[in-house]
């Protein structure tokens, strides 16, 4: 089968396409076809081994699982003799998790893998637009325990996490604020968000407005301003912070009525199941930005490492067979 390795820590060049072996499902595992995958910021920081930890967590030189990706959406096409979770043919999406290989035209999982059946109203590139942003989204948005008419106010709304914030928290009864650059206004917009402000020439924070959540999802506002525009017993969830901000956020929880969430998010089969159902009921949409051919993911990456996609950025895994 063709997947793209990862040679070295470094830029999409270090990136290339390469016939390895096809993987053989064990007894608890099942053989997925692939026919879409995403390319996430997380994807991106790997490859770059940004922050520098990275290298302590999947390998020094480079990464000791050449095959990247986490999102898959597929059909299966064999299964180990002691699955019973799935039958051959089903179509499904989801999260290979730390495990990785979704970069492929074939990945293995086992059966109690973060996977479940693809909503029936869904392409496989829609699909594999979901499980990044809707999951970290949903794990953050709980940790707030949103109510309806809370205001909460979301940093990034444009991106992956951003536009399935803006919709689970519309689905919450919440009023949405979308804090993005004036050119996705409309895109914001028609996902739900009441009121749009546009951060190249309006600072949020310097307004009298008060909000009881703050989702900061690409890790580029200030803590200290954040902290100051919530309300008594706000929330302020941090999505992308690194160590020192974490440690920050922490203390500052412990002396404060306001309370700071960031940290690793939880997947669950749950949750697919939870999309899948909202999705079927047209209460989620799947946000692409652009969807890319097998062949052309050194663009998809550069594109992701702009720091400007909108939603998703999606590898259509052609086959041949």
């Amino acid at each position: 089968m063709k997947a793209i390795i990862c040679t070295k820590y470094g830029t999409p060049d270090v990136l290339k396409i390469k016939e390895i072996r096809k993987p053989i499902p064990k007894d608890n595992e099942i053989l997925i076809k692939i026919h879409a995958t995403s390319i996430t910021s997380g994807d991106s920081r790997i490859r770059q081994a940004n922050p520098f930890m990275i290298r302590l967590i999947f390998g020094f030189k480079r990464p000791r699982k050449s095959v990247l990706g986490v999102i898959v959406s597929g059909e299966i096409e064999a299964i180990g003799k002691s699955v019973s979770k799935f039958k051959i043919g089903d179509q499904i999406y989801g999260s290979l998790g730390m495990g990785f290989g979704a970069h492929a035209q074939y990945a293995t999982a086992k059966d109690d893998a973060i996977l479940a059946l693809k909503p029936n109203n869904m392409t496989y590139e829609e699909a594999a637009a979901i499980p990044f942003g809707a999951t970290a989204s949903l794990h953050f948005l709980r940790l707030a325990n949103i109510k309806r008419k809370q205001n909460v106010l979301i940093y990034g709304a444009s991106g992956a996490l951003g536009t399935a914030a803006i919709q689970l928290a519309k689905i919450k009864g919440a009023t949405v604020t979308a804090v993005c650059s004036r050119k996705n206004f409309d895109l914001v917009t028609s996902l739900g968000a009441d009121l749009v402000i546009d951060y190249t020439k309006q600072d949020y924070t310097n307004t009298n407005a008060k909000y009881d959540v703050i989702f900061e999802t690409v890790g580029k506002s200030s803590f200290s301003k954040n902290l100051g525009t919530l309300s008594k017993n706000g929330h302020l969830l941090m999505a992308s912070a690194n160590i020192l901000t974490m440690l920050r956020g922490t203390v500052t929880s412990l002396f404060t009525t306001k309370k700071i969430k960031s940290g690793v998010i939880k997947e669950t089969v749950t949750d697919l199941n939870y999309f899948k159902t909202l999705i079927e009921d047209n209460q989620l949409k799947p946000v692409i930005d652009k969807t890319y051919a097998f062949d052309q993911y050194k663009a998809a990456h550069s594109h992701v490492d702009s720091g400007h996609k909108k939603g998703n950025v999606i590898l259509s895994v052609q086959h041949f067979d």
